[in-house]
């Protein structure tokens, strides 16, 4: 792990096993981390905030550590994509793609540092300058899943540290590994020791040491809903600032004035690509009836010719789920569909190629009452609902208690704004899906948790104001006792 610039080991030297989910086989050993670990690694992130290098340099020139971070992951991506690729099966042509464009993330948080600014304030009192700081507010605890860990951690590292912030991230235990080869880079980039700290290690004690630890300011945190219900009740012990982000079950909107055959590689894309394991998935396709059956035919001859096998391999189209965990919860969810009257119109069984590869599946829902229609899967299933009115349109997307993010198909402009008006969701595309920029921030509503991340706004989250009173008068003060 990475704790105060040096590479330690568990201190009682537990670790864990990572395997890769394509092959099955154990290719790494991972750090379990204890608590006094995690206490280290806190400590380390306090002092360097408070008491090191990083407390006294401008926000310019942590705005050159970040730049460089940036350069090092551009440079980088080619290895880092293969090593998470193996950790999470992911598509090695998207792992190594995404690796080279956080870069972008990080030179984006490089140029805000010097632009977090306060103000002055006209104030009613006589002979009384008074403006507005911002400060850092101290340790974050930055905890992230599997399933995009560089992605998610340059949005909470990249403005944390742009603020004048340091870190302590938790990497997911289902796969560590592409984080500790982050963490090689912190280094490289000139940023000081204890900046940056990595821990790796399960939600007790590792995370719930982090997120209770008393000198904490803020946690960010991306994963699911029980996890999250686990981080509130522990930042009670330190008071922290607390986001969320906890994926969902997006609404992929479909009208009849739509463009299909965009519609179509639309929905391929969110609900197939990263096989499924993507916290913005538009795993809920709600399509009008007149078009429904040339929408799904045209779906469904997609889904199975989708090339199934070695992520690694660049004719390779879908890859292994991650965790056995998500595969028995998607044959547990599809059963309960079918005998809630769901029909399976391909797919709805694990591929040939492997035993941690599940086939590109839709369901025909007869009503959002099933209960897959808003249950997250994270895997490559779609829940089909029809609707005939916009107003149906609109209360079947809004029906969840999720709200990531959203999808609306049509060629009418005007419909499309008040669809994404009305549609209760954080990140809503129109006529395109899964779409990112640091730039545009993203964020939930309802069970898909609170909080932004991206965009410049990120990083005065991570800040904290402060009100400075001058008194400009060269007149002593008078007696406070006497009210004039």
């Amino acid at each position: 792990m990475l704790i105060d610039g040096a590479w330690d080991a568990a201190s009682d030297g537990g670790c864990f096993n990572s395997v890769n989910p394509a092959t099955g086989e154990t290719w790494a050993r991972i750090p379990e981390a204890t608590a006094a670990d995690v206490d280290r690694a806190v400590q380390a992130a306090h002092r360097a905030c408070y008491d090191g290098p990083w407390s006294r340099m401008t926000p310019t020139e942590r705005g050159r550590c970040l730049r460089r971070l940036g350069d090092l992951l551009a440079e980088r991506s080619e290895e880092l994509g293969e090593i998470e690729t193996r950790d999470t099966g992911k598509m090695f042509k998207e792992t190594r793609w995404q690796a080279k464009y956080i870069a972008e993330y990080y030179h984006f948080y490089a140029g805000a540092a010097d632009k977090i600014s306060g103000e002055t304030l006209p104030i009613d009192k006589p002979d009384m300058f008074v403006f507005t700081d911002r400060e850092p507010l101290g340790v974050v605890a930055a905890v992230v899943p599997w399933n995009s860990q560089l992605f998610l951690s340059s949005c909470k590292i990249g403005p944390a540290l742009a603020a004048g912030n340091t870190v302590v991230l938790k990497a997911s235990e289902h796969a560590s590994a592409p984080m500790l080869e982050f963490g090689a880079l912190v280094a490289e980039a000139g940023i000081p020791d204890g900046v940056v700290n990595i821990v790796t290690g399960h939600g007790d004690p590792c995370g719930k040491t982090l997120t209770a630890h008393p000198l904490v300011a803020r946690i960010a945190f991306t994963g699911g809903p029980v996890s999250a219900r686990h981080v509130i009740a522990n930042s009670a012990q330190n008071f922290a600032e607390v986001s969320l982000e906890l994926g969902g079950k997006s609404p992929f909107i479909v009208f009849d004035d739509a463009d299909i055959e965009s519609a179509v590689n639309g929905s391929v894309a969110g609900i197939f690509g990263a096989s499924g394991q993507s916290c913005v998935a538009g795993s809920r396709l709600i399509v009008h009836e007149d078009v429904a059956d040339a929408f799904l035919a045209r779906m469904t001859e997609i889904a199975r010719s989708v090339n199934i096998g070695d992520p690694m391999a660049e004719d390779t189209q879908m890859g292994p789920l991650c965790t056995t965990g998500q595969l028995e919860t998607i044959e547990r969810e599809l059963a309960r569909a079918q005998d809630e009257g769901g029909t399976v119109l391909c797919g709805g069984k694990r591929a040939a190629a492997g035993e941690m590869y599940f086939e590109p599946t839709i369901v025909d829902c007869p009503s959002p009452d099933l209960h897959i229609v808003d249950t997250e899967l994270f895997g490559p299933v779609l829940s089909v609902l029809r609707f005939r009115t916009e107003a149906e349109a609109l209360q079947l997307a809004n029906g969840t208690v999720h709200g990531l993010a959203a999808g609306i198909f049509t060629r009418d402009s005007a419909r499309a704004l008040r669809m994404s008006r009305a549609v209760r969701a954080g990140l809503v595309w129109v006529n395109t899906y899964r779409a990112i920029s640091p730039v545009a921030a993203f964020g939930g509503v309802k069970q898909s948790g609170y909080g932004r991340e991206a965009g410049f706004q990120a990083v005065y989250d991570y800040t904290r104001p402060k009100t400075v009173w001058v008194n400009t008068s060269s007149e002593p003060l008078g007696n406070m006792f006497v009210m004039k």
